[in-house]
């Protein structure tokens, strides 16, 4: 079937614009190559319009001095907007990204919602401190909007990923230039609309397309008028956008590319422990920074976890990401496609051995053009191949045996991410000794991308800088300011 080709806008200063150069890029479906949409890209001009209306709206609007209460009730009205168009954003999310349409019905639309109505109670129930000095001096904190936002998103979650920062942002009373990934624009931009609706403020939300270097990307993070970067993505580019800011001192929140180790020990669950790595190997193709993608098992029952883990994978349905019962679908495009599938000649010549997987499914005719592979799964006894140590973010996990508690953490530690980790046991003081250990943010324990939006969430090492959730989000996009009375 045939989808409409939308003409996708910016939206900037409480208005659809089109791109003031005329510049058109397509956007592709990936589970067919069928074009589903035509994206206005920003120019340069373009971007300095969009930051200036967030300038504008933040200096000189009511958003930044409007009563907490009611910037949060607006907030908590793009949620429920959010939610009475469950359907169409969670059908356009898996047209865009080629994820199973259940997937973004069930789990990611419900929590960008969430993810709005979430910040704006939080935000609510906040205070300052007070800091009295003997009789005669009082000290008390406000924490005050920072400015005009850059909140930069990836192609992999991007109408979640988007809400999750857009959501502080806004509850803290800034204003935000928001560039969804190019590859997958169509559900971010209807945020405008969105926030329109809601009664947010002209100018406070503004959507920009297009790419980065020398485009949209380079024009936002390097604006005089943008004060802060808020960027989900891979790690060179988070390079590239930390350099961009340094020269106007712009903060920085990078949650950027992961490599996790899932690690079994031998007294696990594997009832638990087999469809919980099934979907945090292949969940999204294997798109997920959080990903299992290194799974790390005690020597003593690989045999047994080989054997049930490519059971479980040949069970997976890989088909069209519009049908109800699919749940694995293409990869985003040509060129990520390209990327993945080179790691399966790479494991060739690292002699890691197939278990399961490695070339296009079976598929209906109308899907023999998607960027299709099957759940591959690699057995590789050296932990440092680069099949276990580079983030391949495609549906390719690698077994690594090991025999000893001290050698997991060696290899679960021996990669340049430490953005979260897994770990399976019946034990514990293991699970203690080993999550304690683990060099990586987050840490689950018999579980896997459970999230309580009040804890801290980020990476060690290239995994990224800072942290976001609860507390860790509204102190990055507020200023701390110190007021000092005197008593007497």
């Amino acid at each position: 079937m045939v989808s409409e080709v939308r003409e996708v806008k910016m939206y900037i200063n409480g208005e659809y614009v089109e791109s003031s150069i005329a510049s058109i890029f397509e956007v592709k479906n990936p589970a067919t190559q069928e074009l589903i949409a035509r994206v206005h890209e920003s120019s340069k001009e373009d971007v300095d319009r969009a930051c200036q209306a967030a300038r504008q709206a933040f200096e000189s609007g009511p958003w930044r001095t409007m009563p907490v209460s009611e910037r949060c009730q607006k907030i908590r009205r793009m949620a429920e907007i959010i939610m009475e168009r469950r359907e169409e954003l969670a059908r356009l999310e898996a047209l865009d990204v080629g994820k199973p349409y259940p997937v973004a019905f069930e789990r990611e639309i419900p929590r960008a919602a969430h993810n709005l109505k979430f910040f704006a109670d939080f935000m609510e129930q906040q205070g300052g401190e007070t800091y009295p000095m003997d009789e005669d001096y009082l000290n008390y904190t406000r924490y005050e909007p920072v400015g005009v936002a850059s909140l930069i998103t990836p192609w992999n979650l991007p109408f979640m990923l988007t809400t999750w920062k857009l959501g502080p942002c806004l509850a803290t009373g800034n204003t935000a230039v928001i560039k969804p990934a190019e590859m997958t624009p169509m559900t971010v931009s209807l945020l405008g609309e969105i926030a329109k609706e809601a009664g947010i403020p002209d100018g406070v939300v503004n959507v920009v397309h297009g790419f980065g270097p020398n485009s949209t990307g380079e024009f936002m993070t390097t604006h005089p008028e943008v004060d802060m970067i808020s960027f989900t993505g891979e790690t060179n580019t988070g390079k590239a956008i930390m350099k961009n800011g340094a020269d106007s001192l712009k903060r920085v929140s990078f949650e950027l590319g992961g490599k996790a180790a899932n690690i079994v020990f031998e007294d696990a669950d594997l009832e638990k422990a087999i469809p919980v790595s099934i979907q945090a190997a292949f969940l999204n193709s294997g798109q997920v920074c959080l990903a299992g993608s290194r799974i790390l098992v005690q020597r003593s029952i690989m045999d047994e976890f080989v054997t049930r883990f490519k059971k479980a994978a040949s069970e997976l349905i890989v088909g069209d990401p519009q049908e109800e019962n699919t749940n694995m679908g293409p990869v985003v495009s040509q060129e990520h496609y390209e990327k993945v599938t080179s790691y399966l000649k790479i494991a060739e010549q690292e002699n890691a051995t197939l278990v399961y997987g490695g070339k296009r499914p079976n598929l209906p005719e109308h899907l023999q053009n998607g960027y299709y592979l099957e759940p591959t799964i690699y057995l590789q006894e050296n932990p440092t191949a680069r099949i276990c140590q580079e983030e391949i973010f495609g549906p390719v996990v690698t077994l690594i045996p090991f025999d000893t508690e001290d050698e997991a953490l060696e290899i679960a530690n021996s990669t340049p991410y430490g953005l979260n980790g897994v770990i399976w046991t019946e034990n514990l003081q293991r699970a203690h000794r080993v999550s304690h250990k683990v060099r990586a943010g987050t840490i689950w324990v018999n579980c896997w991308f459970v999230r309580d939006l009040r804890a801290p969430f980020g990476g060690f090492k290239k995994s990224g800088i800072g942290r976001e959730g609860g507390k860790h989000s509204l102190e990055f996009f507020t200023e701390a300011k110190n007021i000092c009375i005197a008593l007497q």
